[in-house]
């Protein structure tokens, strides 16, 4: 005769539910775009680069960090975006020039912090204060700078501009160089920075993009 579990028994062999998927299974926040989730895939210890794998929802390594350049700060990315035509069709309006698509990604996110987080595979809570709207290789690839929701130091920064010259210099620095190989053209370029006004309606936007996407 089988045996039935008391109600408030526990079967060990029962299937727990699966993890959401970052991208598509996790909401980017009630209060988005002024206070968004973010997914932290890599940090500044991390020797290697890590990214999402989109058809599982796990971390990946992508490659090792083969120069010196260190990420300067929380990187990762806004689920349920995407940078696809809108994308591309706002950064061809505010930089001028014709990009004709996005990179297919989710919305990239920079997320400054005084404390030391040891590693990605997290999310927080972040808001907004500007971004990069970097070209790679003809594709627009923006990357939205926030600051860690509460943060002691970080959060009393409301735009890009009150930042200190040198953080958006170090930033800057490395998105313009973090693909570059020795000997070899640099592929990416940095058409406008942008504040937080401007943030706020690349993360709107890219979420209609993801809105677009086939289910």
């Amino acid at each position: 005769m089988q045996a039935f579990l008391e109600p408030t028994q526990i079967d060990p062999m029962a299937k727990t539910p699966s993890k959401a998927h970052p991208w598509h299974g996790i909401s980017p926040g009630e209060n988005a775009p002024n206070i968004i989730t973010a997914f932290i895939e890599i940090v500044p210890t991390d020797t290697v680069k890590y990214e999402i794998d989109k058809e599982s929802g796990y971390l990946k390594i992508d490659r090792p960090q083969q120069y010196s350049n260190i990420i300067p700060a929380l990187y990762g990315f806004v689920p349920r975006t995407f940078c696809g035509d809108r994308i591309a069709q706002l950064a061809s309006e505010r930089s001028g020039r014709i990009i004709e698509m996005g990179d297919g990604d989710p919305l990239d996110i920079c997320v400054l912090t005084e404390r030391e987080i040891t590693h990605g595979d997290i999310l927080l809570q972040a808001i907004p204060i500007g971004g990069f709207r970097l070209i790679d290789k003809g594709e627009a690839d923006d990357k939205i700078i926030a600051v860690l929701k509460g943060d002691a130091m970080y959060g009393k920064y409301d735009d890009l501009s009150d930042l200190p010259e040198a953080v958006v210099k170090r930033l800057r620095h490395y998105f313009l160089t973090y693909k570059n190989l020795p000997g070899e053209p640099a592929v990416m370029e940095l058409a406008n920075i942008y504040g937080r006004e401007e943030a706020l309606e690349v993360i709107r936007t890219s979420m209609e993009d993801y809105a677009d996407m086939p289910a």
